[in-house]
């Protein structure tokens, strides 16, 4: 057996606290080390908050690495751990603003991104739509990163496998209610025949954007495995068998962040 461990970092961030979200990032992926994860997953815009652009504006979304950024990867070395780490960034030629998961190796260097595709309007008005969907080797695993939209639908996830993903990775900021996910997560790890593990978030923005029932996810062959909300910040670990592409864990492990 060759057994992956996986941390989800189902944290609450402050909205459009930065500074302190990037300390509690900075936590999470230190308690997934000591886990003894190989790898640590974010949830979407867990950094600035989701709504963070009424509140802060756009005017700190710089090209990465900055600064922030390359002290993180050398965070990411010094624990020998890979990071999927959801940051917004600006192109540097371009100028346009993207909704990016960053891929982090052992070695802290960014071997790959994806730039969520399915960007909503109103909230994520400032993102432009990414155009790409390679997935990304990690630990010699092909593995598709849809960010949350990206998995409403089947045209992204199915254009990952296509291009060899062997698992979809997927932060998400995606709370329950009237436009909660309603099996999505599911129907497209059946409909790709992919693994789908869902890194979900805590936490509240306003009365209508509540996340602390916000479930992270991991689904295989059109079937809910695993599940977990929280009201607070959490690491979700479990176990996997890349050999067999099957759940080991029977649950979640959950650590307080």
């Amino acid at each position: 057996m060759k057994r992956l461990r996986i941390s989800l970092l189902h944290v609450a961030p402050v909205l459009g606290d930065v500074e302190n979200n990037r300390r509690l990032v900075e936590s999470a992926v230190r308690t997934a080390a000591e886990l003894g994860a190989d790898w640590a997953v974010t949830p979407e815009l867990c950094i600035p908050g989701y709504l963070f652009a009424d509140k802060i504006g756009t005017d700190w979304v710089l090209p990465q690495p900055d600064a922030w950024m390359d002290s993180f990867c050398r965070l990411v070395k010094e624990l020998s751990i890979t990071v999927f780490l959801a940051h917004p960034e600006r192109d540097l030629e371009s100028g346009k603003m993207f909704n990016t998961v960053f891929v982090i190796n052992r070695d802290g260097e960014i071997v790959g991104w994806h730039r969520k595709v399915k960007t909503l309007r109103g909230p994520e008005a400032w993102s432009s739509p990414g155009e790409r969907c390679d997935p990304i080797e990690c630990d010699g695993v092909q593995v598709g990163v849809p960010v949350c939209a990206d998995c409403y639908k089947n045209d992204v996830p199915q254009l990952m496998k296509e291009n060899g993903a062997q698992m979809l990775i997927s932060p998400a900021s995606w709370g329950p209610g009237g436009c909660g996910p309603d099996g999505e997560w599911e129907q497209r790890s059946g409909d790709t025949g992919l693994p789908v593990i869902v890194c979900n978030r805590s936490g509240i923005e306003r009365e209508d954007l509540d996340f602390r029932e916000a479930e992270s996810v991991v689904a295989q062959n059109g079937k809910r495995l695993l599940g977990a909300t929280s009201p607070a910040s959490v690491a979700l670990t479990f176990d996997w068998d890349l050999e067999t592409m099957s759940l080991v864990s029977e649950d979640f492990q959950r650590t307080p962040i």
